[in-house]
């Protein structure tokens, strides 16, 4: 029976590299997925791309690639990212210079397009917006992206054109790991229970280390050997759709039961419908099991037919966020912390600068909880003697974000005694919001360049 093993290069925009490229050294990988976008990632990249259009792909693509190139010449594996993020384009001519700039040569690099439909947003005004069920012609004044969480269909058709490597945008996650599938195994796009076998694959793949116990571990609970040098997962997969997962041998991290059912659960809102543009998933059946250390079998995913829409992110400038901290150390130093927090919320009413929210934090103390719980957690003791109290604001105008946090160094002078470390920063913050597409209205396209 013919099997394919595809490795995790990456399961966000900053992951590491090193253990991507010890996969490709020594994992006897057919294929290589770096999963880079989360929801914010490609409006932030596209804010990128219209101060500099060779810009908007993610920052560390030069980086990762001068590494992945050769090894993806010279162990022959295919790679496959969605870190051309707002701007594949420039991604793969980024590639492409880094090629010839290593002598290498003989390469194909796909750029697959049809996710970005911030050209055509006008025509979704009266399509009620996911979060809040309002019109998303209520953000109209103030959006930069509208990217559609397209599938595996331009991936394919990649592979299909002989692509080495294939660069996406905005790619529905588990969807860059179905795609080698569909094409080395020839599934019918109708075939929907090995299409949620596939998606399961990519669904267990997509956050990286997380599979192989980077987030599962907790210390005396969950104990992880080595996570210093967590591994990334592999998933072998059979053309009949069973999956393998595993890491290797010298990684550190862990891979059984457990930490795969702790991935497999993870963003799942309803196990027997995991809606991707794919397929609609169902993993209410998937049973795992440990078939030997530090490698699990995964069976039981079925699929069926897709629900005929896309999910959009929509990013949207929204706000500006003020941040200050300033730290309070030994006898009284949770009281002056207390006093400083009272002085900054006084100012800010008398000095009227417009804020939407604001929220005082003593961290270490209550910036998890709040005080309810905090108080049970601490089973209401006071004589904290070092705490760091955090002041965040959300406004409209940078000028008024500005001003909180004068007020927080403003502290330094003004009381109370013994404030030390003041830091403080605003930022632009855009949000998203999600609506619904008829997978209709989305066109795709590939293009190759050849080195």
């Amino acid at each position: 029976m013919k099997k394919i093993r595809i490795g995790s290069g990456a399961g966000y925009a900053g992951d590491r590299l090193e253990p991507a490229i010890e996969l490709m050294k020594k994992g006897n990988l057919d294929y290589i997925v770096f999963e880079c976008l989360a929801e914010r990632t490609i409006a932030i990249a596209q804010q990128q791309k219209l101060k500099d259009t060779a810009k908007g792909y993610n920052h560390l693509l030069e980086h990762r690639m001068e590494k992945i190139v050769p090894l993806c010449k010279e162990k022959q594996i295919k790679v496959i990212t969605n870190m051309g993020a707002a701007n594949p384009i420039a991604a793969a001519k980024a590639i492409k210079a880094i090629a010839r700039k290593q002598n290498i040569s003989g390469l194909k690099i796909a750029v697959v397009l049809g996710d970005d439909i911030l050209s055509q947003i006008d025509q979704y005004a009266n399509v009620d917006i996911i979060e809040t069920g309002e019109k998303l012609e209520t953000l109209k004044e103030h959006i930069v992206s509208a990217n559609a969480y397209i599938g595996a269909q331009g991936i394919v058709e990649a592979l299909e054109k002989g692509a080495d490597i294939v660069i996406t945008g905005r790619v529905a996650d588990p969807s860059l790991v179905l795609a080698p599938f569909i094409f080395e195994f020839g599934w019918d796009w109708n075939n929907f229970d090995m299409l949620g076998k596939g998606t399961l694959a990519g669904h267990l793949l997509e956050c990286g280390a997380q599979v192989s116990g980077g987030y599962y571990a907790d210390p005396g609970w969950k104990d992880v050997p080595d996570l210093w040098n967590v591994g990334f997962p592999i998933a072998e997969i059979g053309e009949n759709g069973t999956i393998t997962i595993e890491k290797l041998a010298d990684a550190g991290g862990i891979v059984n039961t457990k930490t795969v059912k702790e991935q497999l659960l993870y963003e799942l809102h309803d196990p027997s419908n995991y809606l991707t543009p794919d397929v609609t998933a169902d993993f209410s059946n998937v049973m795992i099991e440990e078939v030997e250390t530090n490698k699990v079998l995964a069976t039981g995913a079925t699929g069926k037919e897709r629900n005929g829409f896309y999910k959009t992110s929509i990013g949207y400038k929204d706000c500006y966020i003020a941040e200050g901290e300033i730290s309070y150390g030994g006898s009284g130093a949770f009281a002056r912390a207390q006093l400083a927090g009272d002085i900054i919320k006084k100012r800010l009413a008398y000095t009227k600068v417009p804020i939407q929210e604001l929220r005082i934090d003593y961290l270490g103390v209550n910036s998890l909880y709040q005080d309810d719980i905090s108080n049970k957690i601490h089973n209401h003791k006071h004589d904290f003697t070092e705490v760091r109290l955090r002041v965040a604001a959300r406004t409209r105008q940078k000028n008024e974000a500005a001003a909180v946090c004068n007020e927080v160094e403003a502290l330094y002078t003004n009381g109370p005694a013994g404030g030390g470390g003041a830091t403080v920063r605003v930022k632009e913050v855009i949000s998203i919001a999600s609506i619904l597409v008829p997978s209709e209205n989305i066109h795709i396209q590939t293009i190759i360049e050849e080195v």
